[in-house]
């Protein structure tokens, strides 16, 4: 550490807190290097040649001369591998049990001395010397895994010169298998794209360079498209290409990073250059799972193995306000009548953690917020609930009553001499919750109810990559804190990563157990494979800026194709005084974003619409208005991502893949199946180029109609963004009256459409009821049915037909 740290620490957190997180960070060094064993002499390992195989249900152990690869390809045509014994469990990742094996998948010799397993959506063949190829059931690769590596200490590696030891020949330790680190590198079609790999605000089409795996708290006010890592990674690709779509997950919490290159085709001499993927963990299990297919397909079958996404209530669809500093009852009370006053809709206002005792979770400031359950009654007889911020960390001292049940009950993580872990945060000197825990859980999940009783109808967690301030280093805990992990035991290199999901669970389990007959509404800040059975995410500190409007955009679809639907960024962004016209096109995003929500920092400029002039008070009045309108359509979509995995947010490509321009198209994207959206992500934009999928699409405001595919330049005015509907779809729609209705755009001439509708059913867990209905044109009117078992039956109720005067028109 140098001066300037130091100074930067203290401008940062103050004086006092500056200098409590550089004595933390040289603590954390001086525990690490107590803690860790150091790395001595390393031996580098490779699997060796083909020995023999022996069938299993779903596939079977193919042996090598030093490794074992277990091969399975489950009924739905996931397919896992794992070396040396790791299995699929356990696993953060997954929701309950591995996938059942398909009974007809076949192991079987392949040529050249490798071996295949055959099953009828796709085809797995491993090579003599060990490297793994997904190909679809008629040959065509997918992706090709080389044969990995890894670095053992030279004194456990005796035994390896020889066939692998009976001890890896099974699960391992638990199913982990050896835990060495270990680099893999694999090869895709030279066109193909990647995505994934979490939230990264430099995507969501991952261009080439290298991407850490490391959940973090990025340093400074706020971030832009260049910073990574950020809150949320997860080593998951989605591969699109010409030969198909498929997901990649490596299930391994450790530290690690990927390192991407895309294809060239027709480099050197004629020959294409694929793809290539290079994952490099620093330990843990080397194991993958593989789903095939469409986008479609490919995401119902990641959220059949990580689990359904939890479904949010139907008010945390509408309008949310927050604001780190809102300071007072009596500045809660102003924004929301300034809302109620202008006509503007709003379901939630967030307190931050000034509405904190001293910023100790789980506390209030009775002098600022008195009568916090009394406010929070009068908002929600206004339609306006309460969400409260809930941080890990908590205040290590004796006269905290957190911290004193905490204690009480061996909660809070450990280092490796059996001393609780301290960091600074805002409280001060903090412990830190050890999610990795079932019994610190149940402990933690049984705080919330103080949150319900003032009132709160919601949560979202932050600081929990968990972040402890320091001026140099990782601004987290010490790598050598040991941990739970569900009985296993284990340190923070394995932990780390996982920290917030269990910190999920553990809140989302305990609002369910507190308030058993409402859906949770729970969002975290930091997350992992399958955090979206417990809830959302949002951007986190987006830098304020037209390339933090840009990056919202990315952090959304990117962690919508990672199986993380429900996501949206601070509006506004998080650190500056937005101008007026950036901060309406960021609210005209926001708007058709899963989450909506303004935020800002403490220190930043005001988020409330009349704050920025009548004009941008007027443009917002519509893009809330339009948004409430369509709050059924995001009832429909939120459904729908429950029961399929589809996000409510996808890539343009997402019905067709096989579009090489859609793939690099990342400014505009789909709002579930019926329509395209294309922000204004520059300054000054009037008009903006918008690239179509096939078929027919109408501009919603001007009920132009364009063909695609292709490009059209469409106008962009303040007063709006560009919206287009697909042609044939019908959505649910607010009418005029407070009711649902359906709203139905005439299919081309010669062409049927179609849409799927799902009523709210309120915020319990009543089952979802799936509406089909189907529109074609008859005698110059478009006729909208609905399917039904017994057939397809004429709708009788209100439709709102759109688009018809363009169809008459045709020939």
């Amino acid at each position: 550490m140098d001066g300037r740290e130091l100074v930067r620490s203290v401008r940062e957190f103050g004086s006092v807190r500056g200098l409590r997180a550089m004595r933390s960070a040289w603590r954390q060094r001086r525990t690490d290097a107590r803690g860790l064993p150091p790395r001595g002499a390393e031996r580098a390992r490779v699997p060796g040649q083909v020995q023999g195989a022996e069938p299993l249900p779903g596939g079977g152990i193919i042996r090598f001369a030093r490794s074992e690869l277990r091969v399975r390809v489950a009924s739905g045509g996931t397919v896992f591998w794992g070396w040396d014994g790791a299995g699929p469990l356990p696993s953060y990742a997954l929701a309950g049990e591995a996938p059942e094996p398909d009974p007809r998948a076949v192991l079987e010799p392949d040529k050249d001395g490798g071996w295949r397993v055959v099953a009828e959506r796709v085809t797995v063949r491993v090579s003599r010397h060990g490297a793994v190829e997904i190909r679809t059931p008629g040959g065509v690769m997918l992706r090709r895994d080389l044969p990995p590596r890894w670095w053992e200490p030279v004194h456990g590696a005796a035994g390896a010169a020889g066939r692998a030891s009976a001890e890896t020949a099974t699960e391992g330790a638990q199913g982990q298998g050896r835990t060495g680190r270990w680099v893999q590198r694999s090869e895709v079609p030279a066109d193909a794209r990647f995505f994934g790999l979490g939230g990264r605000a430099s995507g969501p089409r991952l261009r080439d360079g290298t991407y850490r795996l490391w959940n973090t708290d990025p340093r400074g006010g706020g971030f832009g498209p260049e910073e990574d890592p950020l809150y949320i990674t997860m080593p998951v690709q989605l591969v699109v290409a010409d030969a198909g779509t498929h997901l990649a997950f490596h299930d391994n919490s450790w530290d690690g990073q990927v390192t991407l290159r895309e294809g060239e085709e027709g480099a050197g001499s004629g020959h294409d250059r694929a793809g290539a993927s290079e994952v490099r963990m620093g330990g843990g299990p080397l194991r993958c799972w593989v789903v095939v297919g469409t986008p479609a397909r490919v995401l119902h079958g990641w959220a059949a193995l990580t689990g359904a996404p939890a479904l949010p209530p139907s008010w945390a669809l509408g309008p949310q306000h927050a604001r780190w500093g809102f300071g007072s009852e009596r500045e809660v009370r102003r924004v929301a009548a300034g809302y109620r006053e202008r006509g503007l809709p709003l379901s939630a206002l967030h307190l931050d953690i000034d509405h904190y005792d001293e910023h100790q979770v789980f506390t209030v400031d009775r002098e600022r917020f008195p009568g916090l359950p009394g406010l929070a009654g009068e908002l929600r007889e206004q339609g306006v609930r309460l969400v409260s911020i809930v941080d890990p960390a908590v205040k290590a001292d004796p006269g905290n009553r957190v911290y004193a049940a905490g204690r009480a009950a061996g909660a809070f993580v450990r280092d490796a001499a059996g001393e609780e872990v301290r960091g600074v945060v805002w409280p001060g000197d903090c412990v830190y919750p050890d999610f990795t825990d079932p019994a610190a859980r149940q402990w933690w999940g049984g705080l919330y109810e103080e949150r319900l009783a003032q009132g709160f109808s919601g949560v979202w967690h932050d600081m929990n990559e968990p972040v402890s301030f320091a001026p140099f280093g990782d601004r987290t805990l010490p790598r050598s804190a040991r941990h739970t992990l569900e009985g296993r035991g284990g340190d923070h290199r394995e932990a780390h990563n996982v920290y917030g999901l269990a910190m999920a669970r553990a809140g989302y389990e305990g609002l369910r157990r507190l308030r058993p007959e409402e859906r949770p509404f729970l969002f975290s800040r930091s997350g992992w494979a399958g955090m979206q059975r417990y809830g959302g995410t949002w951007s986190g500190d987006v830098a304020t800026g037209w390339p933090g409007l840009g990056a919202s955009l990315s952090l959304v679809m990117g962690l919508g194709l990672c199986g993380v639907p429900y996501s949206g960024p601070d509006v506004g962004g998080f650190d500056g005084s937005p101008p007026p016209e950036l901060f309406l096109r960021w609210f005209q995003l926001g708007a058709y974003l899963p989450l909506f929500r303004t935020h800002a920092a403490i220190d930043a400029g005001r988020r409330e619409p009349w704050e920025f002039g009548p004009e941008v008070l007027e443009h917002a009045r519509v893009a809330l208005a339009e948004r409430e309108r369509l709050r059924p359509y995001f009832v429909t979509l939120s459904q729908l991502a429950r029961l399929t995995g589809a996000p409510y947010v996808r890539p343009v490509w997402w019905g067709a893949p096989e579009d090489r321009a859609l793939r690099d198209c990342e400014d505009a994207f789909l709002l579930g199946d019926a329509l395209l959206v294309a922000p204004v992500m520059e300054r000054g934009t009037r008009h903006r180029a918008v690239r179509l999928p096939r078929g027919r699409w109408y501009d919603t405001a001007t009920g132009e109609a364009h063909e695609g595919p292709g490009q059209v330049l469409l106008g962009a005015p303040l007063s709006r963004i560009p919206v287009l509907a697909r042609a044939g779809s019908v959505l649910a729609v607010r009418g005029a009256d407070g009711g649902t209705e359906l709203e139905a755009w005439a299919p081309a001439a010669g062409r049927t459409g179609g849409g799927l509708v799902v009523r709210d059913r309120g915020d319990g867990w009543e089952s979802a009821e799936i509406e089909r209905y189907t529109t074609r044109l008859a005698d110059g009117r478009v006729v909208v049915e609905r399917v039904t078992d017994e057939g397809a039956v004429a709708v009788e109720g209100p439709v709102r037909v759109r688009g018809l005067a363009e169809v008459a028109g045709q020939p």
